[in-house]
């Protein structure tokens, strides 16, 4: 039997859906791996949306990664943040100043909000990355409706019942779709004095259409779908400014308490560590095997990494693409482990396999391309919902989001609808109630 000590080690930098299938791919592989992420816990980040705006709540889309690796004997994980690689000396260091040394790396960080050098707007219009951020968004969100039933006037009550997203990736439409719903649905049985149908929701979109991605036919149909359930899309109109009173779309100005970034990403600093080329959002530009130049046991994987398709545009920073390079990757560590020859994964490269888009825009409505074939509608929603809940990490997760999604699309009741803080804004006064 091998002894651990000539065992090959494997370092694993992010849990998310590229470095745990990586790791659930090398179960039985003889190495040592080691999971490192800032958080304790792999999150189902297409539905983090839903957290946000009430539908579900945190457990139904997190797994903790001991829970995960309970039964993988050959995997430690490490709750910590990597702020520098070596590649010479082979070690990552933690920002406590630890260090480890590897075999193999594998860098799946993820990626993090990008304003395009506006920073000063994340304190007024929050990205959604993070349970913490979804938490935030979702307490900002109902405690804006508590502010307006105790207003008087309509101006300042304006304010808090209107909510601008910027961005019209599938993110931001499905933001736009379930917080108009949200209102429509649920909050207009719930309250005694402001009228939800007063409230607004805007989508702003600097692109000339919605889901630039997909095909322009289904753009459009997601435009007049969301119009249905009274957000207002407008594209073509880049944001010039967000303070804490609203967005500037050039010449407009749109009064809002609620902004919600949805609209560009950037890789987090460790990568520059490598001091290898990146593209202008910060993603490395790796080989066709994934690895680094010069460092063939450097991989980078996920929204980190800079692809290109077949079609000669980089691979998109979605959940497929990241599952399907954690899955190549562990086959070709394992071909290497087992000095199998040729050295195939390695020759041949990673390839993409395309098995669509999809984006939701509201209870039984979504768009769908696969292949060639568009879908709309419930269809399309049936599709969605269904690739969502495989794609759930364990058992529990798709049966609880199965029956949160039935009781919500049958009642219209939002189950997450806690406020864990006080309202100590002072707001004008009220006279009566």
């Amino acid at each position: 039997m091998e002894s651990h000590l000539s065992r090959k080690k494997l370092i694993v930098i992010g849990g998310g859906f590229a470095g745990l299938n990586l790791i659930q791919s090398l179960k039985r592989a003889p190495l040592d791996i080691l999971l490192i992420d800032k958080r304790n816990h792999h999150l189902f980040q297409p539905l983090l949306y839903q957290v946000a705006t009430a539908t579900l709540s945190p457990r139904d889309i997190c797994v903790a990664f001991r829970e995960l690796c309970a039964k993988q004997q050959n995997t430690t994980v490490i709750m910590g943040e990597v702020v520098q690689i070596d590649k010479e000396e082979r070690k990552v260091i933690l920002g406590n100043g630890d260090s480890f040394d590897y075999d193999y790396l594998a860098i799946a960080v993820g990626s993090k909000h990008s304003y395009f050098g506006n920073d000063k707007w994340e304190a007024f219009a929050p990205g959604i990355k993070t349970i913490t951020d979804a938490l935030k968004i979702r307490e900002h969100i109902l405690t804006s409706f508590e502010k307006a039933e105790r207003l008087d006037s309509l101006t300042e009550t304006h304010k808090y019942l209107t909510f601008v997203i910027v961005g019209g990736g599938p993110t931001g439409v499905e933001f736009a779709g379930t917080i108009a719903e949200l209102i429509n649905k649920t909050m207009h049985k719930n309250f005694r004095r402001i009228r939800t149908e007063r409230a607004r929701v805007f989508l702003v979109e600097a692109f000339d259409r919605l889901l630039p991605p997909f095909d322009p036919k289904l753009s459009e149909r997601t435009k007049l779908d969301l119009e249905k359930l009274g957000v207002t899309v407008l594209t073509n109109h880049a944001v010039t400014d967000i303070t804490a009173e609203g967005v500037r779309l050039g010449e407009t100005f749109i009064e809002s308490k609620n902004v919600i970034w949805a609209a560009g990403n950037a890789i987090p600093a460790v990568v520059k560590t490598l001091g290898v080329e990146q593209d202008r959002q910060g993603r490395v530009l790796v080989e066709k095997d994934l690895s680094i130049p010069d460092h063939p046991e450097i991989f980078v994987l996920g929204d980190a990494s800079h692809l290109k398709s077949k079609k000669g545009v980089p691979l998109p920073g979605v959940a497929t693409v990241a599952v399907q390079q954690g899955r190549f990757l562990g086959a070709l560590i394992k071909e290497e482990l087992s000095k199998k020859h040729p050295p195939k994964h390695r020759h041949h490269g990673f390839k993409y396999f395309d098995k669509g888009s999809l984006a939701t825009i509201g209870t039984g409505k979504a768009v769908c391309t696969i292949g060639k074939f568009n879908f709309t509608g419930l269809f399309a929603w049936f599709i969605w919902a269904f690739v969502h809940i495989a794609y759930l990490t364990s058992f529990r997760n798709r049966l609880s989001v199965t029956i949160e999604w039935t009781l919500h699309h049958l009642t219209g009741a939002r189950s997450s609808r806690i406020i864990h803080s006080t309202i100590d804004e002072k707001l004008p006064k009220r006279e009566t109630w």
